[in-house]
C-alpha cells in the first residue's frame, strides 16, 4: 500500500491481473496476452494445471470451495466447519511452494444471495484466513462474493481483517464497481473475478416468458466496456478475471461461453486479446449481423417458419453454418449450479445453408431455442440465438433406438443424447 493505492507484486514487481475463469486452452490465454487464470477448487486435476501454467508464464489464483448453506453446509455445525478447515489446511500446505501460484480465493459466494451478513459465514472465513496466512505468508489471501449487495463489504470489513483483497463476481454492474465499491464502505483492494455479459437474472422477460441472449459479437463489447472501466481504478483494483474461459451450459448453451466445445474462440477473446496485448488478433471471429425468423415466435404445434442469418468474416475466410433446435428451460439454475444439457431437435431443421434455413417445430408446447453457430477456418466462431414458443398442451417425446456404443454425458459433448426429464412414469 502506497498512501491510498494498493498494488499486487510478484516477485519484486508490480503485477496487474489480466485473467480468465475456466478450463480453457491455457496456450491460447497465453498468446492472447492473459497472465492468470483462477479456479474454484483444487482436486485431481489441479497439479498439472500449475504445472502446464507455469510453464506458459501464466499465475493461478487457487479457489478453495467453501460450503453454502443452501446445499446443506451449516456454519454453525462443528463437525462441518472442522472438516473443512481441514480441507483448506490440507490445500494449502500441498500447493503454496508451486511457482504458479498468485493467491487464494477462499470460497466463492457462499455467503449466499440475500443480505451476505451472517456473522458465522464471516467469522469462518476469518479462521481460515488466519490459518492460511500462518501456513503461507507469501501468498495473499482472497474471498470471493456474489456482487456488494447486502452487507458484504461491511460485514467482510469488519469480521475479516486477515483477508487481504475482496474477490466480486459481477456482471450488468461491474463497469461501476469501482464507484459502488467505495460507497459501500470498501477500503481493502478488490479483484473482480467474474464478469462478461450481464447475467440472465438481468435481463428482463420477454413477451414469451423467456430471456433474449445477445449475440456472441454483441457481447464482446460487455467485456470491453468492464474491463476498461476496471483498468481506470489504479488506486482499489488488482485486475480481473474474465468469465468464463471455455464453455458451459448455464440458462442457455451459450450465454457465458467464450468459447465453443469445440474450443473455438468467440469475439469475447478477441476483445480481450486486444485489451490485453495491445493489439486485436491477426485472425478475428466471424460476426453476426442479425439472426430473425419470419412471423411471430409464438407458434403453434408442427408449424414450419423460415429463419434468416446476415453473418460476414472480417478477414473474408470461408464461413460453415450449422443450425439447431433445442427446448429451453425455464428452470434458470441458482449460483451456477450444474444444468443437464438441453434435448436437440435435429430433425427439426431442414433445408439450410449459410443464409437460412426451414424449421419445422416439434408437436409438444413449451419454451423452445434456435441456435446458429457459424464458425471459419481459422478457429474463429460467432453465435446468436432466439428463443421461440409453441403453443399447445406438454408432449412427452417418444424415445428413439440408439446407435453403439453410445456416449451418455461427456463435457465435450454439444448435444447430448440424455438429459434428465423428471419422469417417473405414469404412477
Amino acid at each position: 500500500q502506497n498512501g491510498q493505492q494498493w498494488r499486487l507484486t510478484r516477485g519484486g514487481q508490480p503485477f496487474s491481473i489480466r485473467g480468465v475463469g475456466g478450463d480453457g486452452s491455457l496456450d491460447l490465454l497465453s498468446k492472447s496476452g492473459g497472465n492468470s487464470v483462477r479456479t474454484w477448487d483444487v482436486d485431481d486435476k489441479t497439479e498439472r494445471l500449475l504445472d502446464e501454467a507455469h510453464r506458459l508464464g501464466i499465475t493461478v489464483t487457487l479457489g478453495i470451495w467453501l460450503g453454502h448453506e443452501r446445499h446443506g453446509f451449516r456454519y454453525t455445525s462443528f463437525d462441518d466447519v472442522t472438516a473443512q478447515t481441514e480441507k483448506v489446511r490440507a490445500a494449502v500446505e500441498r500447493f503454496k511452494n508451486h511457482p504458479a501460484v498468485l493467491m487464494w480465493a477462499l470460497g466463492n459466494e457462499m455467503e449466499g444471495y440475500d443480505g451476505g451478513d451472517n456473522p458465522a459465514i464471516w467469522q469462518h472465513v476469518e479462521s481460515l484466513a488466519a490459518i492460511v496466512k500462518r501456513l503461507d505468508p507469501q501468498h495473499p489471501v482472497m474471498t470471493v462474493v456474489a456482487e456488494i449487495g447486502g452487507r458484504r463489504v461491511p460485514a467482510i470489513h469488519r469480521f475479516c481483517p486477515s483477508i487481504d483483497i475482496v474477490g466480486i463476481n459481477s456482471y450488468a454492474g461491474a463497469a461501476s464497481l469501482p464507484r459502488r465499491y467505495r460507497e459501500a464502505g470498501g477500503t481493502k483492494p478488490y479483484v473482480v473475478t467474474e464478469y462478461g455479459v450481464p447475467g440472465f437474472w438481468e435481463v428482463p422477460k420477454n413477451e414469451l416468458g423467456s430471456v433474449d441472449e445477445p449475440t456472441s459479437t454483441a457481447k464482446a463489447e460487455s467485456y470491453r466496456r468492464t474491463y476498461q472501466a476496471l483498468s481506470d481504478d489504479q488506486a482499489l483494483c488488482l485486475g480481473s478475471f474474465a468469465f468464463i474461459w471455455g464453455h458451459k451450459q448455464e440458462a442457455t448453451a451459450t450465454w457465458f461461453g467464450m468459447m465453443l466445445p469445440d474450443g473455438k474462440k468467440l469475439a469475447a477473446v478477441d476483445a480481450m486479446t486486444e485489451l490485453w496485448s495491445g493489439s486485436p488478433p491477426t485472425n478475428r471471429c466471424p460476426r453476426i449481423e442479425r439472426l430473425e425468423i419470419k412471423g411471430s415466435a409464438r407458434l403453434k404445434p408442427g408449424a414450419t417458419f423460415q429463419a434468416s442469418l446476415t453473418a460476414s468474416d472480417p478477414e473474408s475466410d470461408s464461413i460453415k453454418v450449422r443450425w439447431v433446435l433445442t427446448e429451453d428451460s425455464q428452470q434458470f439454475p441458482t449460483g451456477g449450479d450444474f444444468q443437464a444439457a438441453p434435448i436437440g431437435f435435429p430433425e427439426a431443421i431442414g433445408n439450410a445453408d449459410e443464409r437460412q434455413a426451414t424449421i419445422t417445430m416439434p408437436r409438444g408446447g413449451g419454451h423452445y431455442r434456435l441456435y446458429v453457430f457459424v464458425s471459419d477456418s481459422q478457429g474463429g466462431a460467432a453465435t446468436a440465438n432466439v428463443p421461440l414458443f409453441v403453443d399447445g398442451p406438454i408432449v412427452r417425446r417418444p424415445g428413439t433406438k440408439a446407435k453403439l456404443p453410445l456416449v451418455v454425458v461427456a463435457d465435450e459433448l454439444e448435444a447430448p443424447p440424455f438429459a434428465p426429464s423428471g419422469w417417473m412414469g405414469e404412477h
